[in-house]
């Protein structure tokens, strides 16, 4: 399952995705993974959650991020939630292609029985329409 939270720049999407993950840890019964563009939030996110910088991997692409989350779940068979901060950021994602990206992240999230919460620097009215079921807060 593929949960978005959507919003423009600045209007507190990350601070519910940290909420959101620290909540879910207290009865998680797999991991949890926390994607962000930076160790900002290292100290607001439980000791429990696993923050990975996106800038220590050198991704460059779409594909490469995809690789990347492949790399994570294939490594990881407890894995039960990655929240991705700054989405379009860290997947190197236009508004263009964030369906296509989505699509595959979708494959990857039903095959492998991985939730992904993905915070969306979009309103929900810019966010095409198959991906409007998904949002679960609009900023």
């Amino acid at each position: 399952m593929i949960q978005i939270i959507s919003g423009e720049k600045g209007k507190g999407k990350t601070k519910i995705l940290i909420e959101r993950a620290n909540t879910e840890v207290r009865s998680a019964k797999g991991s949890i993974v926390y994607l962000d563009k930076n160790n900002k939030h290292m100290y607001e996110l439980s000791n429990k959650i696993r923050l990975e910088n996106i800038c220590d991997y050198f991704i460059e692409n779409q594909s490469e991020f995809i690789g990347f989350i492949c790399g994570i779940v294939s490594n990881d068979h407890d894995l039960q939630t990655v929240y991705l901060d700054s989405f379009l950021k860290i997947a190197y994602v236009t508004e263009k292609d964030i369906e296509t990206v989505f699509t595959k992240l979708a494959k990857i999230s039903e095959q492998f029985h991985v939730d992904l919460v993905l915070s969306i620097s979009l309103n929900e009215n810019q966010l095409p329409e198959s991906l409007k079921k998904n949002v679960i807060v609009s900023l």
